[in-house]
């Protein structure tokens, strides 16, 4: 059994805008594409360490994998166990801001 994944609410509020832009062009794919971020996050139950840590923090619990051209930015904890999805963000909007 791998690591409970926990959507912070600013990633909660990251995934509702990338829809919400998404969907002026295609509803249908908006929604898609929002689960397939989401998809994509909760496969980090299982070794969420084979993301790179995030250069901009180079902490090395702070981690990120890449969906298209969305950076997922997570936390990997021990105490209390779990992985955080810190962010949704697009790769071209410059350093993610992660609240703390």
């Amino acid at each position: 059994m791998g690591l409970p994944v926990i959507f912070t609410p600013q990633a909660q509020a990251d995934l509702k805008q990338i829809v919400r832009f998404n969907r002026r062009d295609s509803p249908d794919r908006a929604r898609a594409f929002g689960l397939a971020l989401v998809d994509e996050a909760l496969s980090l139950t299982s070794f969420p360490e084979r993301a790179r840590v995030v250069p901009e923090f180079n902490e090395p619990t702070v981690r990120e994998i890449v969906h298209g051209s969305y950076r997922i930015i997570h936390e990997v904890l021990r105490e209390p166990a779990g992985v955080y999805v810190l962010r949704f963000c697009h790769a071209a909007r410059g350093e993610p801001e992660i609240e703390g």
